[in-house]
């Protein structure tokens, strides 16, 4: 078990130019300071808009930070070599719908250069943990946007990483999906994978996560354990969140609705 963060932001800043001529630079993120342990399953929280999908772009080397550093496995996320050991599923997930998810796989191995004997091997094993094992022949366009979304974590885990970055990987499943993408996760941090993901289904998050992070305006509100965070905010996880970005509720206008 590594000692040192798998993953670690250091007054993390993002800016996006303006639109406008003259018009200035909008702050995605600022000063995050996070670390994410080996074998920890991490929830990052947030209303939209408040700097979860940049954050997560950062750390896969799709952005540049404006200040500030952020590394995996303690190597900087501009170098190649940091993602190696990276698995990512995308909140927006698109693939050949003509191929079946067996062909799909394959397409996989080949861009991680696989060997041919460990390609089979880990099709075999990442198909029977999203159980699909059995539609491993069928062609994606028949699949539930369930089985889709477990194809998906299928080809995240298929080069064996130690590192899961998940973006909302429950969005828009049922109750089924989401209790079979939620067993997922605790079998890899079983397995003792690290899991960094972000959703807005946090009855999900307190079931699987160890610690959370919640984020407003490019901001860090909160983060530490769910039963420490819970004692300092006497509440459940939807009651903190509210509490932290600032949401009042308005009984009197509840009533009058």
């Amino acid at each position: 078990m590594e000692t040192s963060p798998i993953l670690a932001l250091k007054h993390l800043r993002v800016e996006y130019q303006g639109r406008g001529h003259g018009d200035a630079p909008k702050v995605a993120v600022q000063d995050l300071c996070l670390e994410v342990m080996a074998g920890e399953v991490f929830g990052f929280l947030g209303p939209n808009g408040a700097g979860k999908t940049t954050t997560m772009n950062v750390l896969l080397g799709f952005l540049p930070p404006t200040r500030g550093s952020a590394s995996l496995f303690g190597v900087d996320v501009g170098l190649p070599i940091a993602r190696q050991r990276l698995g990512y599923l995308p909140e927006q997930t698109y693939y050949y719908k003509f191929l079946t998810a067996e062909e799909l796989l394959r397409f996989y191995a080949r861009i991680f250069r696989l060997s041919p004997a460990v390609r089979e091997r880990r099709i075999d094993e990442v198909l029977r943990l999203v159980e699909l094992d059995e539609a491993r022949r069928r062609l994606i366009k028949t699949f539930s946007k369930g089985m889709q979304q477990r194809v998906g974590l299928a080809q995240a885990l298929l080069n064996n990483p130690d590192l899961l970055i998940l973006d909302e990987p429950t969005s828009g499943l049922d109750p089924l999906g989401r209790m079979k993408v939620r067993q997922i996760i605790q079998r890899l941090k079983h397995e003792g994978k690290t899991v960094f993901f972000s959703s807005h289904e946090l009855g999900e998050v307190e079931t699987v996560c160890d610690r959370v992070a919640i984020l407003s305006a490019g901001e860090l509100k909160a983060e530490g354990r769910l039963a420490d965070l819970s004692s300092r905010y006497q509440g459940n996880l939807e009651q903190i969140f509210l509490r932290v970005v600032g949401y009042e509720e308005n009984p009197a206008s509840d009533a009058r609705q």
